[in-house]
């Protein structure tokens, strides 16, 4: 273990050795210090990191579960997490040692972000405020469950904001059927929103797709991959999750439609996507037949409520539904329940011809 001048360069170097995850001894090489100060902090922090010692800096830390967690984890859920931790919870805890955290530090922490306001004078969502909390508790929790910190001081300092469940707004089938006739003298428009609608697939589902997804013979829709725009960039990802591996069953007549499509495309490989347009120029597409036909304005995100709603009307049950659709949990189809207050209506009827049968019944055995 050396702290060494480079007499060429000028600059500092570090050149020290460590175990890896085997037990094999390796040598770290790491240059370019301006300062010797610079070089043995870094050296002191490399040793803390490869003996996860807890006296280690939070910023020293998130290194640590960098590495555990990008791997595990789509790029683009990991662009997300990463730009919250940098901009977010590394400003104020990266130079606090891992076990000097407190709860009154994420309290402290929590009120600044509860305080903060832009130059418009709004403040961050309730969600948003959560899902920040739920990011540092993640990472103090991997601290705890893989390196020996003794506590999770987010989880005794409790959270901050909760998850507000936004207004689910769908289309009825004739809504949609009015929807689409507008916006049908374009066939790619028209065949992306009618595989939307009546297949309840993502958006970055639907831009993945290629001709080698469907199955006609069988009305079969393979979902396996997923289109992310990542640093201005189309990526072709995994689903979002496990589960979003899925077959669909398409209806017969959306079969007969996707066939024609398809014979309409010039040079489409097998694996070419067979709709290169972008999210924005849907989102046009839904305002322009939006205008044209009446209906009320909906995202393209709740084409797949609207399906999910449709299903539910036509009486599949949850589980059934989420297997259709990709939910990670039946939990998550239930949470659509509320868009038919009517069933309320249709069951309390129902269980009110139940009792009155009952007491007919009652009534001539008497």
């Amino acid at each position: 273990m050396a702290v060494i001048k480079n007499e060429k360069t000028g600059k500092w170097e570090v050149r020290t050795y460590y175990e890896d995850w085997t037990g094999e001894r390796k040598q770290k090489t790491k240059r370019g210090f301006e300062k010797k100060q610079d070089a043995v902090e870094w050296e002191r922090a490399f040793k803390l990191q490869k003996h996860y010692d807890m006296s280690m800096t939070f910023s020293d830390f998130v290194e640590v579960y960098s590495n555990d967690m990008k791997p595990r984890l789509r790029l683009n859920t990991w662009n997300s997490k990463e730009h919250i931790i940098r901009t977010k919870i590394l400003p104020y805890f990266k130079n606090k040692k891992m076990s000097e955290i407190t709860p009154s530090d994420i309290v402290n922490w929590q009120n600044e972000l509860l305080n903060y306001r832009n130059s418009f004078g709004e403040g961050y969502s309730k969600t948003y405020l959560k899902t920040i909390h739920n990011q540092l508790s993640a990472i103090l929790n991997h601290a705890v469950n893989l390196y020996g910190l003794r506590f999770n001081a987010a989880r005794r300092a409790g959270n901050m904001g909760k998850e507000e469940t936004g207004e689910m707004r769908f289309w009825t089938q004739e809504e949609y059927e009015t929807f689409v006739e507008k916006v049908a003298d374009k066939e790619e428009t028209y065949m992306a929103f009618e595989i939307l609608y009546w297949c309840g697939i993502r958006l970055g589902e639907l831009l993945a797709l290629t001709p080698e997804d469907f199955d006609l013979e069988k009305n079969s829709l393979h979902i396996n991959k997923s289109l992310q725009r990542i640093h201005g960039e189309d990526v072709i990802t995994d689903p979002k999750t496990p589960k979003s591996r899925r077959v669909i069953i398409m209806p017969e007549f959306l079969t007969l439609e996707v066939k024609e499509y398809l014979s309409h495309l010039y040079k489409v490989g097998p694996t070419d996507r067979i709709f290169c347009i972008s999210k924005s120029f849907l989102h046009h597409e839904m305002d322009r037949g939006v205008k044209l036909s009446g209906v009320k304005r909906i995202r393209i995100h709740d084409l797949r409520h609207s399906h999910v709603s449709l299903l539910i009307n036509m009486g599949f049950s949850a589980l059934a539904i989420g297997n259709r659709v990709g939910h990670e949990a039946v939990d998550i189809t239930y949470r659509y329940a509320h868009l038919f207050p009517s069933i309320q209506t249709e069951m309390a009827s129902e269980l009110n011809k139940e009792r009155e049968a009952i007491l007919n019944v009652a009534k001539e055995q008497r």
